[in-house]
């Protein structure tokens, strides 16, 4: 495999994160979570930029931080509205492979557990359900790669599923 990045996307709870750690381990990549770097960039938490600029401001900021991104041989975990701005993107699509970690929605329910406070981009009254049905076309037309990630795969499992689908 050569040293682009590789970029994870998917619903909050679908295991970018974790998954992108070990997957970095597994390649000898870097790993950089795009919510850590807007939260050292903003000097806030996700959920404070939300709550103070909205969902529109917060894409923005995301955006923002995401399109300064210049790297190679890492493992890319953004947020999951990350699709929802051609912008970001886009550019993580020039930097290299986006996969997809697609997630039922009632395994997402069963993951998430402190959906107000998390720092998802979801406006007032919307359910994950809502935020769901709206981006998955979005991860999917984004998507170089999908993996599927059944109700009880481990972490390994879904690892080896993402290098398998790398190839």
């Amino acid at each position: 495999m050569d040293t682009t990045n590789v970029t994870l996307i998917g619903m909050p709870g679908s295991g970018k994160s974790t998954v992108g750690v070990l997957l970095a381990k597994t390649l000898g990549y870097r790993f950089l979570d795009t919510d850590l770097l807007i939260q050292q960039r903003e000097k806030a938490l996700l959920q404070d930029i939300l709550d103070q600029r909205g969902v529109a401001g917060f894409l923005d900021v995301e955006e923002a931080a995401i399109c300064t991104l210049d790297c190679t041989g890492t493992v890319i975990a953004p947020g999951g509205s990350a699709v929802c701005r051609a912008g970001a993107i886009g550019h993580l699509k020039r930097l290299g492979k986006v996969v997809y970690l697609h997630v039922p929605l009632g395994e997402l329910e069963r993951r998430i557990r402190n959906i107000a406070t998390r720092g998802i981009a979801m406006e007032p009254g919307q359910t994950l359900a809502d935020v769901y049905a709206a981006r998955e076309p979005l991860y999917r037309q984004y998507a170089d790669l999908t993996v599927d990630v059944m109700e009880k795969s481990s972490l390994e499992e879904t690892v080896a599923a993402v290098l398998a689908c790398l190839g």
